[in-house]
C-alpha cells in the first residue's frame, strides 16, 4: 500500500497523488463566490485517504488531507493590476494585495485601479509601506522610526487599520509564533514595527522575474516547487504556503498565461484551499 502525502511517500509527489478532479468541484474554504451550477452538474469528489497530523501549528479548520496557499501580489497598484483581477476573477479565487501608498497616488489610472482592487470582494488589502523604501533600502532600515512612520502614513492615508504588512525588499516576519529576518541590518526596524502594533509577514515561495521583468520559468516548475516545501516541510507554519509575485511582471501573454495556469493546476488537484492573508494562523492574535 502507498504512503499518503503527510507520510513522506517517495512513490509519487503531491500534486501528482490523484486524479485531476474537475475545477467546478473544487471548494476554497470560504474564499470563492457561490457556484451557481445545478447539483446534477456537479462532479462528486473520489473519497480521499486522511494524511497524518503534522506535529506544528494546525488549523482545525482545514482537512488533515489539504493544504493552505495564500496568493500574495506585491508592489500595487502597478501595470498589470487589471491582469492579476483578470486571473483571479476568471479562477474564482482571493488573495491579497500588498499596496505601497506612493503608487496610489502616482497616477489616475493606478488610483482608478485601487478602487478596482477596494471594491473587488476576492483581494483583501494590505499595508507594503507608503514609498517602498524609494528602493534604497539599506538606507531606509537604518532608521527605524522612519520605518514605521512610513507605514503609518500608508496605513492612516490608505486606511490599511488591520496592521497587517510587508516589509520593501526583506523576508521578514514577526508575529507571535514566527521570527524571521532575512539580513541582519532589519532587524530593529522589524521590531520596531512589532512593537508598533504590525503584523508583519513574509513569504515561503516567490515567483521571481527574468531580465525582462516578466515572470521567469513556467507553472510546471512552480508547482514543483509547492510540491517541495510541502514534502520538506520548508513552509513557515507547517501546512500553509505563502506564495508571492509581483503586479508588475504580468504585462505579457505568456506571464498572465503561466499565473492562470498555475492557479488551474493548484485547483484541479483538489489538494489545496486558498485564503487570504489575514486568515493565516495566529495572525490576528495581539502581539507580546
Amino acid at each position: 500500500m502507498k504512503k499518503t502525502f503527510a507520510e513522506k511517500s517517495r512513490n509519487k509527489t503531491f500534486l501528482g497523488m490523484f486524479a485531476v478532479m474537475s475545477a467546478t468541484s473544487i471548494l476554497f474554504n470560504g474564499c470563492n463566490r457561490k457556484n451557481d451550477k445545478k447539483e446534477s452538474d456537479r462532479l462528486i469528489p473520489q473519497k480521499l485517504p486522511v494524511a497524518k497530523a503534522i506535529p506544528k501549528i494546525d488549523d482545525e479548520n482545514v482537512a488533515s488531507d489539504k493544504r493552505v496557499i495564500y496568493l500574495t501580489f506585491d508592489d500595487g497598484p502597478n501595470q498589470g493590476t487589471k491582469n492579476l483581477l483578470k486571473i483571479l476573477n476568471k479562477r474564482n479565487v482571493c488573495a491579497t494585495a500588498f499596496i505601497v501608498g506612493k503608487h496610489v497616488y502616482g497616477s489616475r489610472t493606478q488610483k482608478n485601479d485601487f478602487e478596482l482592487l477596494k471594491r473587488d470582494p476576492l483581494i483583501e488589502l494590505a499595508n507594503h509601506s507608503f514609498t517602498h523604501a524609494n528602493n534604497k533600502y539599506t538606507d531606509f532600515y537604518k532608521n527605524s522610526q522612519a520605518v514605521v512612520h512610513d507605514f503609518d502614513t500608508a496605513k492612516d492615508s490608505l486606511k490599511l487599520y488591520d496592521k497587517i504588512a510587508r516589509t520593501p525588499g526583506r523576508n521578514i516576519w514577526r508575529l507571535n509564533n514566527t521570527t524571521v529576518t532575512d539580513l541582519k541590518s532589519s532587524t530593529e526596524a522589524a521590531n520596531k514595527l512589532k512593537e508598533a502594533g504590525y503584523k508583519v509577514i513574509g513569504w515561503d515561495l516567490e515567483w521571481k522575474p527574468g531580465q525582462k521583468m516578466v515572470l521567469k520559468g513556467n507553472h510546471e516548475a512552480m508547482l514543483k516547487k509547492v510540491d517541495s516545501i510541502f514534502f520538506n516541510d520548508l513552509e513557515k507554519t507547517s501546512r500553509h504556503l505563502v506564495f508571492l509575485t509581483h503586479d508588475q511582471y504580468l504585462t505579457d501573454a505568456d506571464s498572465i498565461n503561466e499565473l492562470d495556469l498555475f492557479i488551474e493546476k493548484l485547483q484541479k488537484s483538489n489538494r489545496f484551499v486558498f485564503r487570504k492573508i489575514s486568515e493565516y494562523p495566529k495572525i490576528n492574535e495581539v502581539l507580546n
